[in-house]
């Protein structure tokens, strides 16, 4: 899953555990999912036994990422609702603060900073992971990315993967990142006990690229938080816009990283000036997120608008402040290359906003009819599509209701618990 605004957690209270590399933390007390032990030691011979999960973070790129928000979320729902393991936390020692908003009883592993350079981390993950899952006694390891699936441990794998994009999308990567992603990565697909994928449309991907049979293959689509994506009032939010960033008019907005040519910025620029130029409606464009790749040809392309005057550029997007954006802005446009989910458009839906969206990747399925779908490759279509938004209020506002309803079936809650049942279901290692 890509990073879709780059939100980072806000850190309050400093870490629950000192950091030690590599090191072991206090044994706490646990929640009670049974299931039988093909192993029994002494603490469990002739009894039920709880299942213990490690996780690994490595990959939350220190918070500002699609991977990240659902490495929260995950967590956040283990813990809230109780949900019935033992959880082993792997984390990158500078991350710690990260997870500051976990209880005492989930068990944290710092690991060294030293293993944060992507060549050393999937180093890490072959050879010293499979270690630490034995010391710690783990059923299963869950890695969050095919970045970093691993090829043997001492207890059942479980990767979730986001997307495919090396199959999907070309020059997203660089050579060496798309030999991993369409070959390495194959490999290690293989060897998963269970994969867990977003949609439906990764599922097939992963079942045509990767070759991994159908009962290995789990869909759980990823959630929102309700308890911050919710209408609220745009008024207020419309006057917060206007008093922090002097943003009074109507506008259309895009948060997503500034990545080219994957999330489609310049073709998004394309259509507004012939939107602006077409219409001369005093709407204006917001484009919320972090420089990444191919940064410096969109911020190049928005110095050459005639209209530059009426784009402006956020760079990174605060969780805290996302909702509000969100809530203000007339329209959410999502013109994306390809996304493996998508939570912005979702997201946008729960804030009351009207959705203009590609449906590139797995984008149609998770935004169904609750948004007007354009195609991302052709700007005309793009800045029609804009035009008749930004001239019919009607239809902006029968867009509001149906994103309401439709966000509704996308929860944590229900991610969750269908990712505790595939921990609890996954089979003996297919190497031990």
């Amino acid at each position: 899953m890509n990073d879709v605004h780059g939100s980072m957690r806000r850190v309050a209270n400093p870490p629950v555990f000192p950091p030690q590399t590599g090191g072991e933390t206090p044994t706490l007390p646990s929640n009670p999912l049974q299931i039988r032990d093909p192993n029994p030691t002494e603490r469990t011979r002739g009894t039920e036994r709880r299942i213990r999960v490690g996780l690994s973070t490595s990959v939350i790129q220190r918070g500002r990422s699609g991977i990240a928000r659902y490495v929260f979320s995950l967590l956040e729902e283990f813990q809230q609702r109780n949900r019935n393991c033992e959880l082993v936390v792997f984390v990158l020692k500078d991350d710690l603060a990260l997870f500051d908003f976990l209880p005492p009883c989930v068990q944290r592993v710092v690991v060294s900073e030293r293993f944060r350079k992507p060549v050393l981390d999937i180093l890490w993950h072959q050879v010293v992971l499979p270690r630490l899952a034995k010391r710690h006694h783990l059923d299963v390891i869950h890695v969050p990315s095919y970045r970093r699936m691993m090829v043997r441990a001492p207890c059942a794998l479980v990767s979730t993967i986001h997307d495919l994009a090396p199959f999907r999308l070309s020059g997203k990567y660089d050579r060496a990142r798309m030999f991993y992603g369409r070959i390495i990565a194959r490999f290690l697909a293989r060897r998963q006990n269970r994969i867990i994928t977003v949609s439906r449309s990764t599922a097939d991907d992963i079942r045509e690229h990767y070759g991994v049979a159908e009962d290995r293959v789990q869909v759980i689509h990823n959630g929102i938080d309700h308890t911050k994506f919710f209408p609220g009032d745009g008024e207020e939010a419309k006057a917060w816009v206007k008093e922090q960033h002097g943003i009074a008019r109507p506008f259309f907005l895009y948060v997503a990283r500034f990545e080219h040519p994957g999330k489609n910025h310049v073709r998004l620029i394309d259509a507004f000036d012939a939107f602006k130029q077409t219409t001369r409606m005093e709407w204006q464009l917001v484009l919320g997120g972090s420089d990444w790749h191919g940064a410096d040809i969109i911020h190049s392309r928005i110095q050459k608008s005639p209209y530059r005057s009426e784009i402006h550029t956020l760079g990174f997007v605060s969780e805290e402040n996302l909702p509000t954006w969100y809530r203000a802005a007339n329209v959410f446009v999502f013109p994306s290359l390809f996304e493996g989910f998508g939570l912005p458009p979702l997201e946008a839906m729960a804030c009351a906003c009207p959705v203009l969206c590609s449906a590139r990747g797995s984008l149609g399925e998770i935004v169904g009819d609750a948004a007007v779908i354009v195609d991302p490759e052709d700007a005309q279509d793009l800045s029609r599509q804009m035009m008749s938004l930004a001239t019919d209020e009607s239809r902006r506002a029968n867009l509001k209701a149906k994103g309401i309803e439709w966000v509704k079936a996308f929860t944590w809650e229900s991610c969750a618990a269908a990712t505790m049942e595939v921990y609890a279901n996954a089979q003996a290692p297919i190497l031990a």
